[in-house]
């Protein structure tokens, strides 16, 4: 079962029609107080450093009102809390947490009205005392850029040394496009209420949210709509039949190989292989062919320049998928290349069509629809040429762009960088992968593997199942270290995670 995603208004309308059937607000906040407590104790347990002493840092709302209750069952598992809070605002609510913790002696410091550096300066002795430190300051509604007095509280909390825990979503994180506005808490630990927030795994998310835990304290009702699904990092593919051969498993053919950039057709081919496929055929300029023949020569090898019209209806005719634009350059040259491929590659449609680099250069200049087994996968670079638009624009709202995307241009749509967006039928968040993939060549490993992938099982594997192998396979060449990583170095790790159950240390963040 895919796990659910919501945007933020959703969730605000989901909570306001439990409160509409006479549900008592405070009494969701206790509970979802008093699970996060639960949770943190046997976190705080099981911790190798002894965690005693906890900072719970509350701002004006109702995620305020989360920690001041999180405070004081702390307090009553026998923990040394304290809490550092803001003037409170006008929530009913919030205010009954209040009462509640001054009831039971908890210690409230109201110090963020006044002057945050002489409180709350990072060597200041009050806060060396704390072994970790709890943010409740902002919940879902932050939609604007913070300004400098909170700025300086966020940056004083993520100077602060032990676990940072975030209730709903670390302040400052917008919980919808994963952008920080313009920092946020860097957590260890993120504590969401009810249900998943896009803005927890897309973006900028994965430098700030930690391991993320649903606290789901109401049943779901008809009329909550999610806006995307988590893709599954549990991904089995079909077994291979004991009589196949190297024609039951797909003709791949990779195209590009402007003469000054061979090795990306070269990694897209080598992927495609440790994928899978039975053959694997490269068209690219004539100059690369030896080298390409050097290193993998198990790959056949065309001279791009020699094609007719004819030449290439006949070969497209012979394999199942074609991935288009690695290293095909943007010059004249690329240009008139594109002009020659893309028609009969598009017009194919027995074909798995896979749109890459600077294939998306060109196509925007086009305006052909593609047919559903065309899968197109952008970084947000090329995203913001094919929108005309910039790509602050494109990762302030990543969600929105790629449906943008495929509205304007149909198609199956990637949108890669941290927590990769893919778009079929519906929305899909990749949660795999890590910061040392940001190199040269991934995203030609990645239009290797959708290649091979889809001339294996056709329809019986989604784009997003691939996409999360790739990270998977990510994941795995890191596991020695993140700096450093290249792509060339990827078909081991494709071969491992389409041969082998992946291990739990690489599934992801999501608990």
């Amino acid at each position: 079962m895919y796990q659910q995603v919501y945007h933020s208004h959703e969730i605000q309308a989901w909570e306001r029609r439990w409160f509409a059937q006479q549900n008592s607000a405070f009494g969701l906040m206790q509970q979802v107080a008093w699970s996060i407590a639960q949770r943190l104790d046997h976190v705080f347990k099981r911790s190798e450093s002894k965690i005693r002493k906890i900072a719970v840092w509350c701002g004006a709302g109702n995620n305020a009102g989360d920690g001041y209750c999180i405070a004081l069952y702390l307090q009553q598992f026998g923990y040394h809390v304290e809490i550092f809070a803001t003037p409170l605002g006008e929530s009913r609510d919030l205010n009954l947490a209040v009462e509640m913790a001054k009831q039971y002696q908890l210690s409230i410091h109201q110090i963020f009205n006044q002057n945050i550096q002489h409180k709350f300066a990072s060597n200041h002795p009050i806060m060396a005392q704390f072994d970790c430190h709890i943010d409740a300051l902002f919940g879902i509604g932050l939609n604007r850029d913070l300004d400098q007095f909170w700025q300086e509280i966020i940056e004083t909390f993520n100077a602060q040394s032990g676990l940072k825990i975030a209730i709903d979503i670390p302040s400052g994180l917008n919980a919808n496009t994963g952008q920080a506005l313009p920092i946020a808490i860097k957590a260890d630990r993120t504590y969401t209420v009810l249900g998943l927030k896009a803005g927890l795994f897309t973006g900028q998310a994965k430098e700030y949210s930690g391991q993320v835990e649903v606290i789901s304290v109401i049943p779901t009702d008809a009329e909550l709509k999610p806006i995307a699904q988590l893709s599954s990092n549990q991904i089995e593919l079909p077994q291979r039949q004991a009589f196949g051969h190297k024609g039951s498993y797909g003709h791949v053919l990779m195209i590009g190989g402007h003469a000054e950039m061979g090795g990306a057709v070269m990694m897209a081919a080598e992927s495609a292989f440790s994928a899978g496929a039975g053959k694997v055929t490269i068209v690219c300029h004539a100059k690369h062919h030896t080298a390409i023949l050097a290193r993998s020569p198990n790959i056949m090898l065309r001279d791009i320049n020699v094609f007719t019209q004819q030449d290439i209806q006949t070969l497209l005719q012979q394999v199942d998928a074609v991935s288009f634009g690695m290293g095909l350059g943007r010059d004249d040259w690329a240009e008139q290349q594109f002009l020659k491929w893309f028609p009969q590659i598009n017009s194919a449609t027995h074909l798995h069509v896979i749109l890459d680099a600077d294939a998306l250069w060109f196509l925007a200049e086009q305006s052909t629809p593609f047919m559903a087994n065309t899968y197109l996968t952008p970084h947000p670079g090329e995203a913001a040429k094919l929108l005309n638009c910039s790509v602050k624009d494109i990762e302030s709202d990543r969600i929105q762009s790629i449906y943008a995307l495929q509205n304007k241009y149909s198609g199956q749509w990637v949108l890669k960088g941290a927590g990769s967006l893919i778009l079929d039928d519906q929305l899909w968040i990749c949660t795999a992968g890590n910061a040392g993939m940001g190199t040269g060549g991934m995203g030609d490993v990645l239009a290797g593997m959708i290649a091979s992938l889809k001339a294996q099982f056709a329809e019986k594997i989604a784009l997003h199942e691939i996409v999360t192998l790739h990270a998977l396979a990510g994941d795995y060449l890191a596991q020695q270290g993140q700096r450093g990583l290249q792509a060339q170095h990827m078909s081991e790790a494709v071969y491992y995670v389409v041969n082998h159950q992946i291990p739990k240390n690489l599934t992801g963040s999501i608990i």
